[in-house]
């Protein structure tokens, strides 16, 4: 079984904060994880600049019901719960996404909540858990899916690295530049295409260690020679996932070539 995790803003949604930013004229609200990669300092100073000029919960909400999923991307969705389960693992709020799960269809999303007072000021956020995107990679991998991630900022890296693949969807230059080990795809067509690849890779992996597995069971003490083998299966295994200087254009080309 093959999970596929997406980030949500910048990947499937605009970025809620720069809207915001827009919208009441603040530039400072500009600032996200593509420029800070430390989520603890940039809600901070997110909250700081809410409380500076008077702005709350509704006035947030008034904006997000005004946003709508970048173009293709319910379509993109559709096609992909198709043959993975999808799972969206975000750095936003409850309180933020839900009338963007809805134009999305309703999928299934994990995020953070806000403390908001009878006012509507947000007086402080609560994470799920710390690094929760890397976390629920994690368990999911202990539970033998077969996972790759999607993603487009610094809050996205850690799980790229813990999926048996990662994919950078439309990040930012410094990223990029950052974490040079990740494919990066430009659109959505692109990023199906990658997930195909990566996903059929590591499947052919899993199997190739099995078979190894197997045999080196049946020859017993004369399975030496096989277990090398799992060992380079392992290996490449791990490469596939983190390899610098590879791009998704490079990767599917060797797919249409199997």
């Amino acid at each position: 079984m093959k999970i596929v995790c997406l980030d949500l803003e910048g990947v499937l949604v605009p970025e809620i904060w720069i809207a915001f930013s827009e919208r009441t004229g603040i530039p400072e609200l500009r600032r996200t994880t593509r420029d800070e990669p430390n989520y603890d300092t940039l809600m901070k100073y997110r909250l700081g600049i809410l409380a500076e000029h008077g702005l709350g919960l509704p006035d947030i909400q008034k904006v997000i019901g005004e946003l709508s999923p970048f173009a293709g991307a319910k379509d993109f969705l559709d096609k992909l719960r198709e043959d993975y389960e999808v799972i969206i693992l975000s750095d936003t709020f409850y309180e933020f996404a839900h009338p963007l799960m809805r134009q999305l269809a309703w999928p299934t999303l994990f995020c953070h909540s806000l403390e908001v007072d009878a006012v509507g000021t947000v007086v402080n956020y609560r994470l799920r858990m710390p690094e929760q995107k890397r976390e629920a990679v994690k368990r999911f991998r202990e539970m033998n899916f077969t996972v790759v991630a999607a993603g487009d900022s610094y809050n996205d890296t850690a799980m790229l690295g813990e999926a048996h693949a990662g994919i950078l969807f439309h990040p930012p230059e410094n990223v990029v530049r950052e974490f040079p080990q990740f494919p990066v795809t430009r659109d959505f067509d692109a990023l199906l295409r990658a997930l195909g690849v990566v996903s059929a890779a590591t499947a052919v992996l899993g199997l190739l260690l099995w078979g190894c597995l197997k045999l080196r069971h049946l020859l017993g003490a004369h399975g030496e020679q096989v277990a090398h083998l799992e060992v380079a299966g392992i290996a490449l295994l791990g490469w596939l996932s983190r390899r610098k200087d590879q791009t998704c254009e490079q990767g599917c080309l060797l797919h249409q070539s199997l």
